[in-house]
């Protein structure tokens, strides 16, 4: 709107009577109830000639009248004819009107302009200027006034330097960042609060807790503002523990706090923390808003705990929160993670306005339940919508048609990304092409795939040829993929187990064995896994042989009855996939202790009869564990949803939705 009106002349131009008369009866500033037009502020300046058109760039009037980059030019061009534009204070006001973060338009641009027309600027305005390019794109300008107001021969003071800080936040610059600090220093200002408090907010934003931690502990008057730019900074930098003592004895703590250290939970993983934590938040009466509630959905979603995303859901609706964009992506997403794909179907169609990334986030869901034919119904009309899919819709529309076994529709939208949107392939799109036709039996294709792309494969392109080897037991070709996979990631467990584990599947024992000694010389060893099951409430952790659950005998005896059942319905232990230094015997003790099998037996224990058993498992649920639960089933008419790190396993009536491929 303000193009081409970088110099005073343009906005005096802009100035005329006769057009102000004609369009002042239209343009109207509203405060609380009081309208005021253009003529009240010439009549204004006639009768308050000393501070002609002042009132309306006050601070509190600012917040509250809607001025438009137009009106401003007439006003701004009035003051050029009444020559108040070249007095300082004036001028001050009118600059420090145009960085006002309530204002919608960006004058930053027109305060440069009126900046350049005064002779001897003061430090307010060389403040007013710092401040405003600090939140711009253009952080770097602050620090050019910083030099340019040195070399008129005036101070810094405490509001210069927190705005500086900032520009040097916001630039990412640690050098330049030190360098401010040390003129702090240098003029005396470190033990001023504002100042603390933006170092503060600095060198945790840069992840340098040590001078982070220095400066804060050296406050006198430390505030909720440095306490929660501490907590912020241990959490990014993963150290949730010492953001949490910290958040514990915060004298007073604000929503912005509680917000912070909710999300540092969900980003470093400790999803049943971010939930507890929440759940304090509500004890202690505090309102959470939608930030929060995004994080809070996120780790429900990510525990697939449908009965706390539910709660949440409910508290979102019961304090008429608003559900944007992202949080009802968020909803969308957590129903498709809790095995829940119709309440998110529900949801999506819900939302007041969708983006590409919300479309996305229920066509993946689509994909982890393995309904293809859906995902591609919601892909097309999606694109009919006229919005273009980003890299990961591509991802996960073409993980819907690899679960569906929809080769020829998967290799189509695979050719479409390049052809029709013209955009590059990413790795992710070449690995689910690979996984399509691994998982349709095509592995001489999918292979040949593999040593022709014009990028360099990465491991999780050469796992997916090897899961799928596994599955059709091509022993030559998982040699040769499990050779380059060693190569990439040495320490990599799951590709060790999973080739020893094909050698296990076509009876070459000695080599299965080899791979197996070829882990313990390397010291790779496979990482923990572990289940969850939500009851009541509360998040259950289970481990393979797992001994500290308070309940563990009770559950033990339950697998027991449970196993007792199965057995005599047809179920026989499959060890293929154990140890190989243990005997038998042993192999099925250990394989009947693995820790979807006890959350199973506590889901049983502890819910009614006919209540879906939902659980989460880290690794990819092996073949027993899977035969096992399809047999559970059945014999006890219980419907089991497993979510395990491909996709959902839906078992009912002695089925699987995977149909025996995962």
């Amino acid at each position: 709107m303000l193009e081409g009106c970088l110099d005073s002349w343009v906005a005096l131009e802009k100035w005329d009577r006769d057009y102000l008369v004609n369009v002042s009866g239209n343009v109207r500033f509203s405060v609380g109830l009081v309208e005021m037009r253009l003529e009240d502020y010439f009549r204004y300046s006639d009768q308050v000639k000393e501070e002609r058109p002042l009132y309306l760039f006050d601070p509190k009037f600012a917040q509250k009248v809607p001025i438009l980059g137009s009106e401003f030019e007439i006003i701004h061009g009035h003051m050029i004819r009444t020559h108040s534009i070249t007095d300082v204070f004036s001028a001050s006001r009118l600059i420090a009107f145009c960085i006002n973060p309530t204002f919608q338009s960006n004058l930053l641009t027109y305060a440069f302009s009126i900046f350049s027309q005064l002779e001897n600027p003061n430090l307010f305005i060389y403040n007013a200027l710092i401040q405003g390019f600090s939140a711009s794109e253009n952080p770097s300008q602050s620090l050019h006034f910083y030099t340019q107001l040195q070399s008129q021969g005036l101070f810094p003071d405490n509001i210069t330097f927190p705005f500086l800080v900032k520009a040097c936040t916001k630039l990412v610059s640690v050098y330049m960042g030190i360098q401010v600090h040390a003129q702090i220093i240098k003029h005396g200002l470190l033990n001023d609060v504002y100042v603390q408090n933006s170092l503060v907010h600095m060198y945790a934003t840069f992840g340098d807790m040590k001078a982070a931690s220095n400066i804060f502990r050296r406050m006198h008057r430390s505030n909720v503002v440095s306490w929660t730019s501490m907590i912020a900074g241990y959490s990014k930098c993963g150290d949730v523990k010492s953001a949490r003592k910290l958040f514990d004895k915060m004298p007073e703590k604000n929503l912005v706090t509680w917000s912070i250290m909710i999300s540092g939970y969900a980003k470093n993983s400790r999803f049943d923390k971010a939930v507890e934590l929440f759940q304090v938040l509500q004890s202690e009466g505090v309102r959470a808003n939608e930030t929060v509630m995004v994080s809070v959905i996120s780790s429900c979603a990510h525990l697939g705990a449908l009965e706390l995303g539910e709660k949440a859901h409910e508290y979102v609706e019961r304090n008429n929160l608003d559900v944007n964009l992202i949080l009802g992506t968020a909803l969308v997403d957590m129903y498709a993670r809790c095995g829940c794909i119709e309440k998110a179907i529900r949801v999506f169609e819900g939302l007041p306005e969708r983006d590409t990334l919300s479309w996305t986030s229920l066509i993946a869901g689509l994909a982890l339940h393995g309904y293809a034919g859906m995902a591609l119904k919601y892909f097309e009309e999606m694109v009919n919508t006229g919005l273009t899919p980003r890299d990961i819709t591509f991802t996960a529309i073409l993980s819907a048609c690899s679960h569906g076994g929809l080769v020829e529709k998967g290799l189509e939208i695979f050719e479409s990304i390049k052809i029709d949107y013209g955009i590059q392939p990413r790795l992710e799109h070449y690995g689910c092409v690979v996984d399509l036709l691994g998982r349709a039996g095509k592995l001489a294709e999918a292979e040949k795939f593999v040593l022709n792309m014009p990028i360099e494969p990465n491991a999780p392109i050469w796992g997916a040829l090897l899961g799928a080897c596994r599955i059709h037991k091509n022993v030559e070709i998982a040699e040769r993929a499990g050779k380059v996979l060693i190569q990439l990631l040495p320490e990599h467990s799951g590709y060790y187990v999973l080739l020893s584990n094909i050698y296990a599947r076509t009876n070459k024992w000695e080599s299965a064995e080899n791979m197996r000694n070829m882990m313990k010389l390397k010291g790779v060893k496979k990482p923990p896994g572990y289940s969850l099951i939500v009851i009541e409430g509360k998040v259950h952790r289970f481990t393979m042989g797992d001994k500290l659950h308070p309940e563990i005998e009770k559950i033990e005896r339950m697998w027991e009855e449970i196993l007792r059942k199965i057995r005599l319905a047809g179920y026989g232990g499959n060890t293929a996939d154990a140890l190989f230094d243990i005997d038998e015997e042993e192999k099925e003790n250990a394989l009947y202790r693995h820790s979807e099998k006890l959350a199973i037996a506590f889901g049983i224990m502890k819910t009614k009869a006919g209540t879906p058993i939902r659980i989460v498992k880290n690794l990819r649920v092996c073949e027993d564990c899977h035969t096992a639960t399809k047999f559970i089933s059945k014999v006890f008419q219980q419907e089991l949803i497993v979510r395990d790190r491909n996709r959902f396993h839906h078992f009912k009536e002695g089925g699987c939705s995977c149909m025996d491929y995962w």
